[in-house]
């Protein structure tokens, strides 16, 4: 009987198990670079910086634009500049290397591909990140993507980019300054005040929604669910015992405190300007 060799198309997967966490930081970042961006350029293309965590997960924490050039056909990035700005970069924090690269735009282009390939020769499987700057779904849509190479026996003809997971780790605080971000319109930079108003009213929220969860679960509307129980009671645990009259006293000490900054820095500002204009009245005289 006479054998026959077959030649199997296949795809190597380097993206099983693998999700990206980033931070606001690297997004005010690329916003900020797309906003100063030159104007025959359409999009920005830049450097990811962070560490692997001992999971798995890739954390993103940092950022840099690359000057780039590019056609329908060919991207030319400026590879001196990407060095030395990394070389800048870990002088400040050796433990951030690269993780990957990053483009605005909706979605992967055509182009991607090359910008990818580069990367992927500077760090084994780089994350792709991309911000839609132009919200084009009526947000700033995030995505990370890896690749997947599609191969021909021996030979890799083609690589294919497949989304993974990715969470955007932030603090209240800067969740405030990504919800102001991601509005199209914005009238003012709400204050410190105003910015802690909308906290509490969002945590109000929140503690009236697992409220309703917790009377259905009782009344057996809602069947349980026991990692919600499980973050109910962590989050209870979590709280410090303290008298109601305690826990005024403290909250109103601390807004005393914030209010005596925000004056003094004021009565500071005011004394400078008055410096400013009673020195430039004198250079005058």
């Amino acid at each position: 009987m006479a054998s026959t060799n077959h030649t199997v198309l296949q795809f190597s997967s380097s993206s099983q198990s693998l999700s990206a966490k980033v931070h606001p930081l690297v997004v005010f970042n690329i916003c900020d670079c797309y906003v100063r961006r030159p104007d025959q350029a359409e999009r920005v293309i830049g450097t990811l910086l962070g560490s692997v965590l001992p999971d798995g997960t890739v954390d993103i924490r940092n950022s840099y634009a690359v000057p780039h050039s590019e056609s329908a056909d060919q991207v030319a990035l400026d590879i001196e500049y990407h060095h030395n700005m990394l070389l800048s970069h870990q002088k400040v924090n050796q433990k951030e290397v690269i993780v990957g690269w990053y483009s605005t735009g909706h979605g992967v282009t055509g182009g991607s591909a090359l910008i990818h390939e580069f990367y992927s020769r500077e760090v084994p499987n780089p994350i792709h990140l991309t911000v839609d700057t132009g919200f084009t779904t009526g947000g700033g849509t995030i995505k990370a993507f890896v690749t997947n190479n599609l191969s021909l026996g021996d030979r890799q003809i083609a690589a294919q980019f497949q989304e993974i997971p990715l969470d955007l780790r932030m603090v209240e605080a800067e969740r405030v300054g990504f919800d102001i971000l991601k509005a199209t319109t914005v009238e003012k930079i709400p204050s410190d005040l105003e910015g802690m108003e909308a906290s509490m009213e969002h945590l109000l929220a929140l503690i009236d929604d697992i409220y309703k969860y917790v009377d259905d679960v009782v009344e057996g509307r809602v069947a349980p669910d026991n990692k919600i129980g499980e973050f109910i009671s962590d989050a209870v645990g979590s709280l410090p015992k303290l008298p109601p009259s305690d826990f005024d006293k403290l909250i109103n000490d601390s807004l005393q405190d914030h209010l005596l900054m925000l004056y003094l820095s004021s009565i500071t500002r005011t004394q400078l300007s008055l410096a400013e204009k009673l020195n430039t009245a004198a250079q005058i005289l």
